[in-house]
Parts: structure tokens; sequence; C-alpha cells
């Protein structure tokens, strides 16, 4: 999502699921000009063309759910994880893709996929031990996160105002669908907090499913006016060079929990901000 063109122009590798030759020739035939660079085109029957889709997905899933890990262990053990993940990502047996903590995986694609995939085994007597854990730990991120927000205030939080930046499960989409932020809001509210919400595309969909519960703007500096803190929950383009002078002035105090580590710690001690992050030394 937000990339479906240019990732159908330009694939890494096509896969072909059919078990009709005639089918696979056409098939063929309609991609061979999207990968003249020498991607490959795979064929395989459908069963597991649909076994590899769900494959990848999971891979990539676990990922995110990995990094989120050794995030958690490096706020115990005061280690950055921005270190951490570019001496990873600098292992050519590693690399750099998905491989940035945050508040967990969301959309239409992973959670179901794995889900399935360890549902499908589980059909046929395989047990899923590392399946099952990439499912727990991206859940239990994000209430970390939120645990660390809960934290700061002494779990008291009641009357409390916050403005949150970013609903879409990620950048470049309006689709909600998961999207780690709606955990984030829910417990917000559910905690006595007023809330305030600005996403680039997908406002109409917030109010949808927040009606007048909370406030949704279509300006993401309106709903700083006031607020205890700032909660980045997705890493749009527009929110990761804002004004912070112009926040500082409007904001009821300087605090930011960053879901995304977008910001860089040094740079919000010098700004003043309190700042929060995933993995990374806090600023208080």
């Amino acid at each position: 999502e937000g990339n479906a063109i240019s990732d159908f122009v330009k694939p890494d590798r096509v896969v072909i699921g059919t078990d009709n030759e005639r089918v696979e020739k056409i098939m063929k035939e309609l991609y061979r000009p999207f990968v003249r660079t020498g991607n490959p085109i795979l064929s395989m029957n459908i069963r597991t063309a649909e076994f590899t889709k769900y494959a990848c997905n999971t891979m990539l899933a676990s990922r995110i759910s990995m990094v989120n890990e050794f995030a958690a262990i490096a706020d115990r053990l005061g280690v950055d994880i921005s270190s951490v993940r570019e001496g990873m990502a600098s292992d050519t047996r590693i690399g750099h893709h998905f491989l940035f903590p945050g508040l967990g995986y969301g959309g239409s694609c992973f959670p179901k996929d794995v889900v399935a995939l360890a549902e499908v085994a589980s059909e046929h007597g395989v047990e899923t031990h590392m399946i099952d854990a990439i499912q727990r730990v991206n859940g239990e991120q994000r209430q970390r996160f939120v645990s660390k927000l809960l934290a700061f205030y002494g779990d008291n939080i009641v009357g409390k105002s916050f403005a949150v930046w970013g609903a879409a499960f990620k950048p470049n989409t309006d689709d909600l669908r998961e999207a780690p932020a709606l955990y984030v809001i829910d417990t917000l509210l559910e905690k006595g907090a007023k809330v305030s919400v600005h996403d680039p595309e997908a406002n109409e969909g917030l109010r949808e499913i927040y009606g007048d519960k909370v406030v949704i703007s279509d300006d993401n500096y309106d709903i700083l006016d006031r607020v205890d803190a700032l909660i980045v929950c997705t890493e749009w383009g527009k929110f990761q060079n804002p004004n912070f002078k112009r926040m500082a002035e409007v904001m009821r105090e300087k605090v930011i929990f960053d879901g995304r580590n977008i910001y860089e710690p040094e740079q919000m001690a010098e700004l003043g901000f309190k700042y929060f992050s995933i993995g990374r030394p806090d600023i208080v």
C-alpha cells in the first residue's frame, strides 16, 4: 500500500501460481517487460505460490518483531537501538529492510497472513512456536509503548490532553486496519484522557470509528494547542521535520512520545523537550 504502482512496474520478482501451461505462458509474456533487468519470473503450482506469499509476509513480520524485541532489551540496558540497527543492517546477510523499531506492524496483509499461516499449520498438526511468537511480540510492542507513557504520568492520565500525529498503519495510505495507533488512542480514552488526532489521509476513517469521542483535525499544528504531550504513531513525511519552535509555543508541556523514532534525542534535548522513543535513552 502506498507503493503499488512502483512495486508493479519494478518488481523484485514475479511469482505465478498456476496449474495451466497456457496460463503460465500468457502471464510470463505479460510480465516480461517489467523484469528486463533480470529479476526472475517464478512459476509454481497454486498451493506453493500461496504458501510463498504467506511465508514472505511472515518472514518480514518476524524482522519487525525481532527488532522490536531487541529495542525492549536495549531500553533496559541503556543501549541505543539505532546504533544496533546500523550494525545489523550493514551485515549483508541481514540488510536494512523491515528493521526499524516502532509500534509494530499493522494493515491488511501482515496480521492476517501471519495468523493464516499459523492456523493452516495447526490444522495439519504442525506447531508454530516462532510464528506464534511473532504475533505475541507485535501485540506486546504497542503495550510497552503505552506503558512508558503511563509510567511517566504515574499511571494517572485522567483529564490529560494528548495530540496524536498519524493513525494509518503506515505512511502514504489511509488504511486503519490493525493500525497500532488505534490501540494507543483506545487506551488513552479508556484511561480518561482527551485525545486529538491528525492524519494526512485517514481522518475520514477516524471519524467513522470514533465520532465525537476524539477531536480530529485537518491541521497537525492545531491539535497541539495546550496539550500535555504529542504522540507520534505514523512516520508521515510531513511530521519528520516540523516547526519545533511553533510546537513549543502552543503545547502546555514540551513532551513527545515518538512511536516511530523519527526525531533525534540529542536535538530534542537541545530544544528542551522531554522525549521518549523506542529502544533509545529517554530525555527527561
